[in-house]
């Protein structure tokens, strides 16, 4: 399985972005996926958590302003950012939990991060 994240780029405050992490590979199922960021000089954050029944936006500093959707084949994810500040400046990075078949173990599977930056 492999994650492909895409959609990052420089937009001013105010603005909307929309990132998209893709798995390919063969048929999985699927537990959770999580949108994660990194600000420069900061550690890792976890901002946004989707299972097939819940959506949990971790950072109170994106609630209103971000949403989490997904294709129904569930492939795609998607992190919509809207009303963009600098401070939501990072690389966001997408992670998988899933597995491939019945009889594995759910693993985690990382997309190579996007750049946001967000211009003031």
């Amino acid at each position: 399985v492999q994650l492909q994240a895409s959609g990052g780029g420089l937009v001013q405050a105010g603005g909307s972005l929309r990132l998209s992490c893709a798995a390919s590979g063969s048929s999985f199922n699927f537990n959770y996926m999580s949108w994660y960021r990194q600000a420069p000089g900061k550690q890792r954050e976890l901002v946004a958590t989707m299972t097939d029944t819940s959506t949990i936006i971790h950072q109170d500093s994106v609630k209103g302003r971000f949403t989490v959707s997904r294709t129904n084949a569930k492939g795609t994810v998607y992190l919509q950012m809207n009303s963009l500040k600098p401070e939501d400046t990072a690389v966001y990075y997408c992670k998988f939990n899933l597995r491939e078949s019945w009889s594995d173990p759910y693993t985690n599977y990382w997309g190579q991060g996007t750049q946001v930056t967000v211009s003031s």
